[in-house]
């Protein structure tokens, strides 16, 4: 019994001082953001793969915390901040287009971002004119 009040006690003290950190975040703030919207990869090769990046600027006054991003598809990989972007601060979102399976011609592919903005979801687009080989 006594094990069990004194794993109980640990458990409280360390959720207490996990909680007690630096960064505060209160639920509600809402911040701003710019971004280019769309990334032009101009003419690529049918197959080859598009690295897009989008450089985020927090120009609100509170964290900005991207809570999500995803591709319009299955071929877009993103990859997304860990840590919330402090005011005045920039990150850039890398996004990763496959063409293998694309057609020749004008592609167009989004990447939505959802963070603690008004609107909370933003839409960026990876745009290319892919070429036959």
């Amino acid at each position: 019994m006594k094990i069990i009040k004194t794993m109980g006690a640990l458990a409280i003290i360390l959720l207490l001082i996990n909680c007690s950190g630096s960064n505060k975040h209160i639920v509600g703030q809402k911040t701003t953001f710019s971004v280019n919207q769309t990334f032009d990869a101009g003419e690529v090769i049918l197959g080859e793969k598009i690295d897009a990046e989008f450089v985020i600027k927090n120009t609100g006054d509170f964290p900005l915390v991207i809570s999500d991003v995803k591709g319009g598809c299955t071929c877009t990989v993103v990859d997304k901040p860990k840590e919330p972007i402090l005011p005045g601060d920039t990150y850039k979102i890398k996004a990763s287009v496959k063409t293998e399976n694309a057609s020749a011609g004008i592609l167009s592919k989004s990447v939505g971002i959802t963070a603690n903005t008004e609107p909370s979801i933003t839409t960026v687009i990876v745009k290319a004119l892919v070429k036959n080989k």
